[in-house]
């Protein structure tokens, strides 16, 4: 079922390459190795991430605590947040699939996965974030508060400064196979395929069904959206599901027992499925 195997060039072929948001929340660990950008798949990316943790850093060590507060868009009941990210070069590091936490990342489950699944998970994922750009699930990184909407001093918007940096990147990641496209809409603005990239990309929208007053309705609930994209990817990597297409891969949603619903897209745009859902 696998569409690993070798090109041209004895390299491995990518199955699907699947986009995921960050969490808002993240476990900080107690232990671990600290940081070391240079380990960090994506290198190309790493001059960018090294002035976003550059700016973080100096930000959050200053001794202006209003001033982060204000940028990072924190209370004063968060500082430890602030302190965390003042020392995010010395924190210990654990892979991004143990930082990440809250509804996405549990129904996921990745410390669950064995065997290809396992690898899979390893090999397609891609986890996008403000302050690294874009990480795989087992690259070591700290616990961090940075969101994407934040604006830091000397470096700016973060929607924009990524986009830049990451458009050819995500879609050399992408390598030909299809994208499937889970991010929420401000980390989807940090890259948009074009081109080939975006005829090969399937963009999904979760909708929550439910009837009131003997009508039915629908409507985008944060906790059914990020516990349905954990769950389907999930259901995915242990399906061994491999598409070549997006059609495929709509086709391999469906056969998992998910209510796809395609909407049109303009030419040149990724398709647009809705995937509706009545309970967790």
């Amino acid at each position: 079922m696998s569409r690993v195997g070798s090109g041209a060039a004895g390299r491995t072929l990518l199955d699907v390459l699947i986009l995921l948001p960050p969490s808002e929340g993240k476990t900080a660990p107690r232990s671990g190795r600290p940081l070391n950008l240079d380990a960090l798949t994506l290198p190309q990316l790493n001059p960018g991430r090294e002035r976003v943790l550059d700016a973080l850093v100096g930000l959050c060590a200053g001794d202006d605590r209003e001033r982060a507060r204000t940028v990072l868009g924190l209370s004063p009941g968060q500082d430890e947040e602030i302190s965390r990210n003042a020392r995010l070069r010395s924190a210990p590091a654990q892979p991004a699939a143990k930082i990440y936490t809250g509804v996405l990342y549990d129904a996921l489950d990745i410390a669950t996965l064995t065997g290809a699944a396992r690898s899979r998970v390893r090999r397609c994922v891609l986890v996008f974030s403000g302050l690294w750009g874009a990480v795989r699930v087992d690259d070591r990184i700290p616990a961090y508060r940075c969101a994407i909407g934040v604006s830091l001093p000397d470096v700016g918007g973060l929607t924009g400064y990524w986009r830049g940096l990451l458009d050819p990147v995500v879609a050399e990641a992408a390598d030909g196979a299809p994208v499937l496209d889970l991010r929420s809409g401000a980390y989807g603005a940090m890259w948009r395929p074009t081109g080939r990239t975006a005829e090969r990309t399937v963009a999904v929208r979760v909708l929550h069904e439910q009837v009131v007053d003997g009508v039915t309705r629908r409507s985008v609930v944060s906790h059914f959206n990020k516990a349905t994209k954990g769950r389907l990817v999930r259901d995915l990597l242990l399906a061994g599901a491999a598409p070549r297409s997006t059609g495929k891969l709509v086709e391999a949603l469906r056969d998992l027992k998910y209510t796809v619903e395609e909407q049109p897209a303009a030419a040149g745009r990724p398709r647009q499925l809705d995937v509706v859902v009545t309970e967790l």
